[in-house]
């Protein structure tokens, strides 16, 4: 069974590839809403960039689970092309939103992300080695690269903004 702590990633164990799909989808999500909050409340310009430039990663990566979801899952698929045919239009703007965190909280953040980064890099490389469809194994273990380079461009932020040392990582 996978439940998700409120706030948080997803945990547990799921049998079915259409559950590890939407786990994933889970985690990217949660990715996202993340980034987003940052740079809403982020005043710093260099942070932001790399923290919306790693946001529109996530974004991609939802898409190629929902897609392979939508493969593997006759009632997803369905459900896609139900909502297809749906009309909906956007009736008011998005709410703005003026930022207010302070320099150390940025800090903090970074920290944050690091490790849902690196969090998500294991659970994807785990998968990737246990799942037996190609298709998916290769999305996992790619995503899972891009999750590594995420990693890397935070460290840098990082190294670049905390004042303290990282026993000498440049």
């Amino acid at each position: 069974m996978s439940y998700t702590i409120p706030g948080g990633q997803p945990q547990g164990k799921p049998i079915f590839v259409t559950s590890k799909l939407r786990e994933a989808m889970v985690a990217e999500l949660t990715a996202i809403n993340d980034y987003s909050f940052h740079i809403a409340n982020s005043k710093m310009k260099d942070v932001n960039k790399v923290w919306r430039m790693i946001m529109l990663d996530e974004k991609k990566h939802y898409g190629m689970f929902l897609t392979l979801l939508r493969k593997y899952d006759p009632a997803q698929y369905q459900a896609y092309v139900y909502f297809q045919n749906t009309k909906e239009g956007v009736t008011e703007p998005l709410q703005r939103y003026t930022p207010d965190y302070d320099h150390q909280l940025i800090m903090n953040l970074i920290r944050k992300d690091l490790k849902g980064e690196l969090e998500t890099a294991v659970l994807y490389d785990e998968y990737a080695e246990k799942i037996t469809y190609p298709d998916v194994k290769q999305v996992f273990a790619s995503i899972s690269s891009d999750e590594k380079y995420h990693v890397e461009h935070l460290t840098k932020l990082l190294l670049r903004y905390d004042s303290d040392p990282y026993n000498g990582l440049q």
